[in-house]
């Protein structure tokens, strides 16, 4: 992929999204920083200039219906295409997330932007997606939503979830109808784990950083175009589903 590669990251004012923003901009591509806080995203947009990125701000509310369809406007306004979505937004839901607990307002509420998000999002930029010669899209999951890995006894999986864990486990079956559905045409589209990253979605309790955790949303977005589609990864290799 050349200089004159378009993406656009979701949830990329912070974290390991800003991380993605910064390490695709670094590679001389067009960065869209995709966030609904004006003020973050403005900042945001500001430090990756600095850094000598070719950056814009992409105003973006996963969750609303008018919000993502003016994001796609705009990214078509302002950068012309699209070659690489990494849909990287997402909430946990707060706690308690037992089962028996969780409130079901919760759970709707963090599929709706884990999982209805990245439709949402998908469905509006894969016109312009379609458009490029390399189009790559990236899901951000979780090794959590990996049923194997929740069912293995032992396994390090996190703590008891009942809305944040099956949220990324719905993501990832919907990478894969994506997949299935598009593997007629260009479009690469896959799920990474970015490991226990310290982000305030974890009240920064990971033990990797940010900068480490968008490596594998790096490696998908540049893909060749003989890569997998349909795939969960992490950084040494394939997540069992």
């Amino acid at each position: 992929m050349d200089r004159q590669t378009i993406a656009l990251v979701t949830g990329a004012n912070k974290g390991i999204g800003y991380e993605i923003a910064a390490g695709l901009g670094a590679r001389g591509w067009t960065v869209g920083v995709g966030a609904r806080d004006d003020g973050a995203r403005e900042a945001a947009v500001a430090k990756l200039q600095a850094a000598g990125v070719d950056a814009f701000g992409v105003p973006l509310d996963v969750t609303d219906d008018a919000s993502v369809a003016a994001a796609a406007r705009l990214v078509e306004e302002e950068a012309g295409g699209l070659d690489v979505l990494v849909n990287n937004a997402g909430i946990t839901g707060g706690a308690p997330q037992e089962p028996t607990a969780v409130d079901p307002t919760t759970i709707l509420r963090v599929v709706d932007t884990n999982v209805v998000g990245v439709v949402r999002v998908t469905n509006a930029l894969l016109p312009l997606l379609r458009r490029s010669a390399h189009p790559r899209i990236v899901n951000m999951s979780s090794s959590v939503g990996s049923l194997t890995r929740q069912s293995t006894p032992g396994g390090e999986t996190g703590p008891i979830s009942g809305a944040y864990s099956p949220s990324k486990t719905f993501l990832n079956a919907v990478t894969v109808q994506y997949a299935k559905e598009l593997a007629d045409t260009d479009v690469l589209v896959n799920a990474g784990c970015p490991g226990f990253c310290a982000t305030d979605l974890n009240g920064f309790r990971g033990v990797r950083t940010p900068e480490q955790g968008s490596a594998i949303a790096l490696h998908l977005a540049t893909l060749p175009d003989d890569g997998p589609t349909g795939g969960f990864f992490e950084d040494d290799g394939r997540v069992p589903w």
